[in-house]
């Protein structure tokens, strides 16, 4: 009898040895900025004055522990920002690190909806290759903005962690068709952004469309949903054009899950690959349209209804699956990757088009607004190419994080990543789902070989930092570090 208890009692000091606990902490901010201010997104200067939407960061911070030891934590905020820049990721992590000495602030990733209706992030301070012209007074100038932002969000991350309470976690899988590749190729091998498919010369769409819709699901010890992480593979630029601040289709997205789920619902934003998509129709747009008018909604209320009975499924199947003794592991690299290489001609071209810009705003100052971004656009491609000369194999370094949370695994990029390399990841992860997030950093398009042979924006120089050869590293680094979390 007295064996027998013994071995039951090294059993249970092994299972509390083995044993980990999940803690979850929460928190949404307002990320509006005072009005008006310049928006990012579009080549020519728009100064919002009108807010259609609020615009918000949710947080969610991990931590597993053992025994009442940390083993591990991530901390993850989705923004509603065309991107994250460099100056806002650091200015956020350099405030949480004040307020929580002790915290890895490496481990604090966030990521960009890359709504094209959210304030400029950055001037002439930065060194960026795309500016505006923006006034220095009467508007929230990027600097200040920045201050208000990494203020607000760092105090969220603080709010959160210091919130944070014994909780579970599980995801799920479901399919919405919400992105459409937006690359027409045509007969004679040219690729357009948008182009045009009602033309004899249209052949078809450059590339896969992802419908895949990846979630995670997070409740608290007393069971209530607190948090949700929604990975779709469509920017949220259905409002792209417009001159009024706006979340776009997220807002909806959001107001219609927090009406079902609780309004204190944090929902972790986070795009899926999608470079070469967009939420635009390319073909039956008539259609579409003449649905949208008999069922009197809108496109963003189209879209954000998708989303919800996506999430809305997944939730049914998996809500009785909460686990909080997951493997938590929270991976950060910095990686090399080859450039793209500027040619001559790219040069040359360039250089002609900066002139005849510049030109044409010496003749008529009032087109600077219309006119400057699209001069340092391609005046990047020469200051590109006068560095090769010492350099002529360049790299461009990137932060890359991989999450493994139990079962899934969540990998970021800073990129407008072509869906063809997340497929790439996804098909090859030993996770059971894979959550490709992109714009986790200053974005620029990253894309395929076949893209680039295609030609057309998104797909040139001007767009292009880092390689076709340079994404293919990127996937297979990537790869390489989601495999070692399952050794």
């Amino acid at each position: 009898m007295k064996s027998i208890c013994r071995i039951l009692f090294l059993c249970f000091l092994s299972f509390q040895v083995l044993a980990s606990e999940l803690y979850i902490g929460t928190a949404t901010v307002d990320i509006t900025p005072p009005l008006p201010v310049a928006l990012m997104g579009q080549f020519h200067l728009r100064i919002a004055r009108q807010a259609e939407t609020p615009i918000s960061a949710s947080v969610v911070v991990l931590e597993n522990r053992s025994g009442g030891q940390t083993l591990e934590t991530s901390i993850m905020v989705s923004c509603d920002l065309v991107y994250i820049s460099a100056g806002i990721r650091d200015g956020v992590r350099e405030k949480v690190k004040q307020k929580l000495p002790n915290l890895d602030v490496s481990k604090i990733v966030l990521n960009a909806t890359h709504t094209h209706t959210a304030p400029v992030l950055e001037d002439e301070s930065d060194e960026v290759s795309f500016l505006y012209n923006i006034p220095k007074e009467g508007v929230t100038t990027p600097a200040q903005y920045k201050e208000m932002f990494t203020t607000r969000v760092s105090d969220a991350i603080v709010q959160a962690w210091r919130g944070r309470s014994p909780g579970t976690v599980t995801w799920g899988l479901e399919r919405a068709a919400i992105a459409y590749n937006r690359r027409a190729v045509y007969k004679n091998g040219t690729t357009v952004m948008y182009g045009r498919t009602d033309t004899p010369e249209f052949q078809n769409l450059e590339g896969y469309e992802d419908h895949d819709i990846n979630t995670l699901f997070f409740w608290n010890d007393r069971k209530k949903l607190i948090a949700m992480a929604i990975n779709v593979p469509c920017p949220a630029q259905e409002v792209e054009g417009r001159s009024h601040l706006n979340a776009d289709y997220w807002h909806p997205t959001r107001e219609a899950l927090r009406k079902k789920y609780g309004k204190d619902l944090a929902i972790l934003a986070m795009i899926g690959a999608a470079g070469d998509q967009s939420p635009h129709p390319m073909y039956r747009k008539k259609a579409e349209e003449r649905m949208r008018v008999l069922g009197q909604y809108d496109r963003m209320e189209d879209i954000a209804r998708r989303i919800v009975g996506a999430v809305d499924r997944a939730y049914d199947v998996v809500k009785n699956e909460g686990v909080s003794d997951v493997k938590l592991i929270h991976k950060v690299a910095q990686l090399d990757l080859p450039q793209r290489i500027i040619t001559r001609d790219e040069y040359f071209e360039s250089q002609k088009v900066v002139e005849d810009t510049e030109a044409e705003i010496k003749a008529d100052p009032r087109k600077k607004d219309q006119l400057y971004a699209k001069s340092t656009w391609f005046g990047d491609v020469m200051k590109r190419y006068e560095l090769q000369k010492n350099n002529p194999n360049p790299t461009y370094k990137t932060e890359v994080h991989v999450i493994r949370i139990g079962d899934i695994v969540i990998c970021t990029n800073q990129f407008e990543l072509f869906t063809d390399f997340g497929i790439r990841i996804q098909a090859r992860s030993k996770a059971l789902q894979t959550f490709v997030v992109q714009l986790a950093g200053p974005g620029t398009y990253l894309a395929t070989d076949k893209a680039v042979k295609g030609g057309g924006y998104s797909a040139v120089c001007q767009s292009n930092v880092v390689s076709p050869e340079g994404g293919q590293v990127l996937v297979d680094e990537t790869l390489a570090m989601i495999d070692e979390l399952w050794k």
